[in-house]
């Protein structure tokens, strides 16, 4: 028998090879850039708030410090970061547990109802990405008050409030990313669950929603890095001295008025941030696989 000779891979152009050299030289340069601020807040954590102020730059003499402002963090008698930790979590989430499941059913409906106000609907959702916040936070505390009392549920001031805003605002990126994967399963499975007797939510939660695990990961760390990092709308809902706490308001405890306590403020920060880089680097994956799935009609 005769061999056939390996073919070659095809060469580069070389032409190519100083625009990626550019390219690498730039994306590292980026990288750079984006991770400096988190150097620094990794180096002054093992620092004393005077070592900080005298020079920020500089590598800790003691990194044994470190330990010893996170014990001074949750021995503070002023800051309960221990509590607004807990916070942070239930917050977290039963946010993205909402987000995920009412966004999933809703653009599965979206999508699956052929008609015009199906389709009005969805674009509803995608226009209301584009608005900003500050637009809305004001006029968002204000109803939520009135809509509390007139349901009498308490939503300013509490988890239930800090879920329930989450929700408004997640659910449009969410069902804008489920909608788009939802197109990619076919419709067969659902009618032959409907053959086989199933009703309409038997068939949602046992046929397609184990089908979205890729994008449910992804809208997931979308959402959580943001609920987790946010400060804006739990200072708004929550206030700065209420008894449900998250994070980034504990953090902001440690700034006063004619004292900043340098190196309780970053050794918090740094605590903070922790949670979502382990998260990202074990769902990155999904993230990307989501993404691009999500994309494909």
């Amino acid at each position: 028998m005769s061999q056939i000779a390996p073919t070659k891979p095809p060469k580069m152009n070389s032409s190519l090879k100083p625009g990626l050299i550019v390219l690498e030289v730039f994306t590292i340069f980026l990288f750079l850039i984006f991770m400096f601020p988190f150097g620094m807040v990794v180096l002054n954590s093992a620092k004393t708030s005077q070592e900080i102020i005298f020079n920020a730059i500089a590598l800790p003499t003691n990194w044994g410090q470190l330990f010893t402002n996170i014990s001074l963090i949750f021995h503070n008698p002023t800051v309960d970061y221990l509590g607004a930790f807990v916070d942070s979590v239930v917050i977290t989430v039963l946010s993205l547990l909402i987000i995920v499941v009412f966004s999933s059913m809703a653009a599965w409906v979206l999508v699956r109802n052929n008609k015009t106000w199906s389709t009005v609907i969805f674009m509803i959702f995608v226009a209301a990405m584009v608005i900003p916040f500050q637009v809305l936070m004001y006029p968002l505390v204000r109803w939520m008050r009135v809509l509390g009392d007139f349901l009498n549920i308490r939503l300013i001031g509490s988890v239930t409030g800090m879920v329930f805003a989450y929700l408004g605002f997640g659910s449009s990126l969410s069902i804008f990313i489920f909608h788009g994967f939802i197109k990619n399963i076919p419709y067969e499975l659902e009618e032959a669950a409907t053959i086989d007797g199933c009703s309409r939510h038997r068939t949602f939660f046992e046929i397609v929603f184990p089908l979205l695990q890729p994008i449910i990961v992804t809208v997931l760390i979308l959402n959580g890095i943001w609920i987790w990092n946010d400060y804006l709308l739990p200072l708004l809902v929550l206030g700065s001295n209420g008894a449900v706490q998250t994070i980034p308001i504990a953090v902001t405890a440690f700034a006063g008025a004619y004292l900043k306590q340098w190196d309780l403020i970053l050794t918090s920060t740094f605590l903070a941030i922790i949670p979502v880089i382990i998260l990202y680097l074990f769902a990155q994956r999904y993230i990307i696989k989501g993404m691009v799935d999500g994309s494909i009609k």
